[in-house]
């Protein structure tokens, strides 16, 4: 039944859909019928009064279900534009506050280089005064042991006891290490000067080069070539001959360079300077 039903009904869907197809056919034949004269009768006109109301009701139902679905599709675009707006609006938001954030981040960018350029010049002042301290330090003596409380070889009171050579070294050596180069030089100098046989002189000749290394190269090769002619037998011979023959290739001098590296591998062929100066000569300019 149900079946049966349905196809009842769509057959009288499709039946109206073909009569309203139809109607204004209809509705023209109509009044061409009452047009004719004496053709028209009181019914025919009743029946055309209804077909033209009924095309009427049925353009009207047409007609408002347009409007609504251009109403809908208007209301669509007018969401749409406001959507597309809101969003605008919520980029460019987020681009000011963006904004507004570099710059906060620009400008603690620049107080933290300003604090460490602060910090980085008050550590280079109190190394400066630690090192005059250190140099003054030196110079008054301060770094020299004192002497034995109670000894009957003591030094009278009010003199200075006179350090070893050894202690000179010493101290000497830990301001060169510490990169005091001119405090360090001072004390290397007065050890040659106090001590000017003692077997330490030679390293102390050398460390005064080494101090003039980088300010003053001359200098330092005059201190250099001093242990070699005059200690050619102390272990630092060899080393200053490479550092003669590393200060003329840094200037250029290859000629020099060369005559101090073959002079080093000819007189002391077991030293360890030996490989670095054979390397250092292939790498030389020709």
């Amino acid at each position: 039944m149900r079946g049966r039903h349905g196809a009842t009904t769509q057959r009288r869907n499709a039946l109206s859909l073909r009569l309203s197809a139809f109607a204004p056919l209809r509705l023209c034949a109509l009044a061409s019928l009452l047009l004719a004269p004496g053709c028209a009768t009181k019914g025919q006109v009743k029946l055309l009064q209804g077909e033209i109301s009924s095309l009427r009701i049925e353009t009207a139902r047409r007609d408002s279900v347009r409007a609504a679905a251009l109403a809908a599709i208007i209301g669509l675009q007018q969401r749409i534009i406001d959507s597309v707006a809101a969003g605008r609006e919520a980029l460019r938001t987020l681009d000011l506050r963006m904004q507004a954030d570099l710059t906060g981040v620009q400008r603690q960018l620049l107080q933290v280089q300003e604090l460490t350029g602060q910090s980085q010049s008050r550590l280079s002042e109190m190394k400066a005064a630690l090192d005059q301290r250190a140099e003054q330090a030196e110079v008054a003596g301060l770094t020299r042991p004192p002497a034995p409380a109670s000894d009957s070889t003591a030094a009278p009171a009010g003199a200075a006891p006179v350090p070893t050579a050894d202690q000179m070294y010493q101290g000497a050596k830990a301001q060169l290490n510490r990169g005091a180069a001119a405090t360090a030089r001072r004390g290397f100098q007065e050890l040659v000067r106090t001590y000017p046989t003692h077997d330490l002189v030679p390293e102390a000749l050398f460390y005064i080069g080494e101090s003039y290394a980088l300010e003053a190269p001359d200098s330092a090769v005059t201190y250099y070539t001093q242990v070699v002619s005059r200690f050619p037998r102390a272990p630092k011979a060899s080393t200053s001959l490479y550092k003669l023959g590393r200060l003329e290739a840094k200037r250029n001098n290859s000629a020099a360079a060369r005559a101090y590296y073959d002079r080093l591998i000819k007189e002391y062929p077991r030293s360890d300077e030996v490989e670095l100066a054979r390397d250092a000569l292939k790498n030389l300019r020709p």
